[in-house]
């Protein structure tokens, strides 16, 4: 278990973190400290829970609108996923449709043959 150090809002904190994330827990402290500043900025000298409170729903906001993309982003994929199945399902009807006419036709044509060759036999002549 690790610690790391970090200052948001002007005040010292010391937070414990697993091992190889001090980085992370140091970008997350500086984005938040960032954002509490930028509130300060605009609105003023309004009290630190009140900038951070802002802050934090400012956050909230950002995460709710990021978590409605990847539900629509998860139902488009599953919309593609139908497509693709729907897709690869008449794939396979054509292929199958495609086979049988294609042994059709060859049938036809073996008839044709045989017939020509038993007319030939026979001594006919075509044309």
């Amino acid at each position: 278990m690790s610690h790391v150090n970090f200052t948001i809002n002007g005040r010292q904190y010391r937070m414990a973190c697993e091992d190889g994330q001090e980085a992370h827990l140091l970008k997350l402290a500086k984005d938040l400290d960032g954002r509490i500043g930028q509130l300060r900025s605009r609105f003023g000298e309004i009290g630190d829970m009140r900038l951070i409170v802002m802050a934090a729903l400012t956050i909230s906001d950002e995460l709710a609108e990021v978590q409605h993309e990847v539900q629509l982003a998860q139902n488009e994929l599953g919309s593609l996923r139908d497509a693709g199945e729907n897709a690869a399902e008449h794939q396979k009807a054509t292929q199958t449709a495609i086979s049988h006419a294609l042994l059709a036709a060859a049938e036809r044509i073996e008839k044709a043959t045989k017939s020509l060759n038993q007319s030939l036999v026979n001594g006919i002549v075509i044309g």
